[in-house]
This record gives C-alpha cells, structure tokens and sequence, in this order.
C-alpha cells in the first residue's frame, strides 16, 4: 500500500515540473526600437496607449519636465519625458 501512495504523489509532483510545448517568451518587456516615432506628439490617453502597445511594456510613466525619477531598472516600464508644452521630449524603456 505504501508503494501505491508514493507512485499516487509521484505523479503529479512529475507532472508539474514537465514542461509542455515551446516556452513562451517573458511578457511586457519594453523595447525602444520603434519609440522615436512619438517624438513631439502631444501627451494624451490615446497617446500613451499607443506608445506602450508599440514597446510591449506592462507599465508606463509620465515624467513632466523638471519632475526626477528614480534610477531603478525596471525592463516592463516605458518612460515618456515631456517638455514644458507637454510634447513628447523622448521616451526610453527601463
């Protein structure tokens, strides 16, 4: 009985660590390949989604100009700096 409670656990514990089909690449990373495009548009609702659509990052952060940000590195995070017009100065993942 004892043997049948191990291969009982055994199981799904082996199951659980087995990997199924291609593994999928780590989500909302940011990439600034495309960003420059945004350049000297107004800062907007519509805007902002586009810019984090067109990085894939999970997270995006206003910076008006003169306001300090942190140095954390964050690789999901898209930053747009705007000037004093609120026109997008320039925008950079981390």
């Amino acid at each position: 009985m004892k043997k049948l409670i191990v291969s009982d656990l055994a199981a799904p514990l082996i199951a659980a660590c087995a990997t199924v089909g291609p593994a999928e690449p780590a989500g909302g990373m940011c990439s600034d390949a495309q960003l420059q495009q945004f350049v000297g548009q107004s800062a907007t609702a519509d805007l902002g989604a586009r810019i984090q659509s067109t990085s894939g990052a999970k997270t995006l952060q206003w910076v008006a100009a003169g306001s300090m940000v942190t140095m954390d590195f964050r690789g999901d995070r898209v930053r747009v700096y705007l000037d004093a017009q609120n026109k997008v100065e320039r925008l950079s993942c981390g």
